[in-house]
């Protein structure tokens, strides 16, 4: 079976998308990222702020974006199933969650069987909803003494032990990209250039301690969290004074917060951990991880195939074709579900 998923993440940079074929095994077939228009990017990251018309307009609006992506992706190719994740406004784990992005927009511009919805069927289950791609990690990997990292706007780990882990460790990008947008108008710090001029601050550093590190899985986080309000709260004047420190000491607490995860609620030692999302190319983060997450050598994901940014699109392919064919996609050891469930909603 041929699937395609498209995936927005907390960083709301635009929509990843990947085509995977599913056999016994997995195979990535093309993986392409469409940023979102400046404009439309401004929507998503103020939407915790926009009233019930403005929020009903950018679903519509999102959904056709998503829809014109798939159908410029797919082209004149054959596809079995879509799995659209759609783009997270809010997350409030255990208690609801929602996804913007009208999947229906999908099917019709494609006239593909598409699958939406895939948080709210565990949430319904007693979990947490969220992290979902534990499942692709189990399936693309196996089982064996070594974990994934996925630092995109939140970092998220898999354990790919017999009884899986998986919990989200605390800010990826978000924090860093926050900063970024605010003291430099830029996204991002590209290679983590600017966090490599600045000094980190251990004063600072210790501003951002938060309950959420220290609570066990499961557990899941998302820009509710660690959002600009949590970022300027601790170090808005120094943001405006210093900000390659500020980029220095948030991409430490990145690679800080992820070691201490690990150290702290994985109980077998891990030969390696398998690095992906947009961090990955932050070579002062992944210099720092080094040293971090010691014994365990981080190790970039493309060492196995795939692209940094193709395996959460390409987890979403795969739980569309588990959801058609009426199979489980949770995992319950992850998200404090109470049993294995379907997920997603199908559109035929």
């Amino acid at each position: 079976m041929i699937a395609v998923g498209l995936m927005s993440g907390t960083s709301a940079d635009g929509v990843s998308v990947a085509a995977i074929r599913v056999q016994r095994t997995l195979k990535l077939l093309a993986y392409r990222t469409f940023p979102y228009p400046r404009a439309l990017r401004e929507r998503v990251l103020g939407a915790r702020d926009l009233r019930t018309p403005e929020i009903s307009e950018l679903h519509g609006d999102l959904g056709r974006f998503f829809a014109a992506c798939a159908k410029k992706f797919i082209g004149r190719g054959r596809v079995d199933v879509i799995g659209s994740h759609g783009q997270t406004v809010w997350h409030e784990p255990g208690r609801h969650t929602l996804q913007l992005g009208e999947a229906a927009h999908i099917a019709e511009a494609t006239r593909v069987t598409t699958v939406c919805d895939f948080r709210s069927a565990d949430v319904a289950a007693g979990g947490q909803g969220a992290p979902l791609v534990p499942y692709f990690d189990r399936f693309f990997f196996g089982v064996r003494d070594a974990a994934t990292l996925n630092l995109g706007g939140i970092a998220n780990v898999t354990v790919l032990s017999k009884a899986p882990l998986g919990f989200d460790t605390g800010p990826g990008n978000c924090l860093i990209d926050e900063a970024m947008r605010l003291a430099f108008g830029r996204p991002f710090d590209s290679k983590g250039r600017i966090a490599a001029r600045g000094q980190i601050d251990r004063t600072l550093l210790a501003r951002f301690d938060h309950p959420y590190f220290r609570k066990a899985p499961p557990k899941s986080a998302g820009r509710e969290l660690f959002s600009r309000e949590f970022l300027m709260d601790r170090c808005g004047r120094e943001l405006r004074r210093r900000p390659a420190d500020v980029l220095a000491t948030l991409t430490f607490l990145t690679a800080r917060t992820v070691g201490d995860a690990i150290s702290r609620f994985v109980k077998k030692p891990l030969q390696e951990v398998i690095v992906s999302g947009g961090g990955m190319f932050n070579r002062t983060l992944m210099s720092q991880l080094e040293w971090t997450l010691w014994p365990a050598v981080p190790r970039p994901i493309t060492v196995y195939g795939l692209h940094p940014l193709a395996k959460e699109p390409a987890a979403f392919a795969l739980l569309a074709v588990e959801a058609v064919r009426g199979r489980a996609g949770n995992l319950p050891s992850v998200t404090g579900a109470r049993r294995p469930v379907v997920l997603g909603k199908i559109l035929p």
